[in-house]
């Protein structure tokens, strides 16, 4: 095997004509890899991804999923990389995430507030509360290959991934579909605030779902009984970046950015913060999936 590409959570090695996943216990938030391991974490991301892309074949949805090697290790199908103007019509990975969005939360609820987006677009009579449910799904597309994720109109991303326009919005029915399922986690006392998806064209130009999706990494969820009384509490990822929030990281990183410095160092997290996070990745596998750990 040939280590191709050292991700911020897994590493990829190409094995022949597959891929393999091995899933790492790093942890990065704003496209930072923070210098402490979660324990636990790169288990509860492969067996969780694993239980969905069951879900998702049985309701005849295409995937890359060849088998599970063990519990922190996939196979999966390898996809051309698409360039534009590349020979690459059929068989390649579509280079953009496709976000689905069921409430105010994260960068959406920062664009509400900057008037990047405009909440009456979104169906709000009023500027809506953080945490708000969506009056109607909002789904939305970002760069996958860029050093940041920037969000796209449909027309770019047409034109960065070779996709046609009923070709996307077939990407976004099957996400719809797919997200019926992964919701169905209220029936276990979470709420599926939002999550993140990729997909690959197959020999017939057929999307394909690939990579990771329905994880702590990925998606975003709450517990609804805290939910139901007006409380958000975090059940994913978003609890470390929060961290980042509160300490002024966040605040460092950003402003460096809009101003071309040297980004800071992200800071170590406090060892009662890793234990915290390192039982919730394992819990919520049981939660999600309904399995045991």
């Amino acid at each position: 095997m040939e280590l191709i590409r050292k991700g911020k959570v897994k590493d990829v090695y190409s094995d022949k004509d597959s891929l393999i996943f091995k899933f790492s216990n790093r942890i990065s938030v704003f496209d930072k890899i923070i210098p402490d391991e979660i324990p636990n974490k790169g288990e509860s991301l492969c067996r969780t991804s694993y239980y969905w892309y069951k879900i998702v074949e049985s309701i005849g949805i295409d995937t890359d999923l060849i088998e599970l090697v063990n519990n922190s290790e996939m196979r999966v199908k390898k996809y051309n990389i698409f360039n534009k103007g590349s020979e690459f019509f059929i068989n390649y990975m579509i280079p953009l995430e496709f976000i689905t969005r069921y409430y105010v939360a994260g960068s959406l609820y920062d664009r509400i507030k900057s008037n990047t987006i405009d909440y009456h677009k979104l169906g709000f009579k009023n500027f809506p509360e953080y945490g708000e449910k969506l009056p109607d799904p909002y789904f939305e597309v970002t760069t996958k290959f860029e050093k940041f994720d920037r969000p796209l109109n449909f027309d770019e991303a047409l034109e960065i991934s070779g996709l046609k326009l009923h070709e996307l919005y077939e990407i976004k029915e099957l996400i719809l579909k797919i997200d019926k399922r992964i919701n169905s986690v209220e029936s276990r006392g979470l709420i599926h605030a939002d999550g993140k998806k990729e997909f690959a064209l197959g020999l017939e130009r057929k999307p394909v779902i690939i990579d990771t999706f329905g994880t702590l990494d990925e998606d975003r969820f709450w517990d609804k009984k805290d939910y139901d009384n007006q409380k958000i509490t975090e059940l994913s990822k978003e609890m470390v970046r929060q961290h980042y929030r509160e300490t002024g990281y966040h605040d460092l990183l950003y402003r460096a950015r809009e101003n071309n410095e040297t980004e800071p160092d992200i800071t170590h997290l406090p060892d009662d913060l890793i234990k915290k996070i390192s039982d919730l990745y394992k819990n919520m596998y049981e939660k999600i999936t309904g399995l045991k750990w």
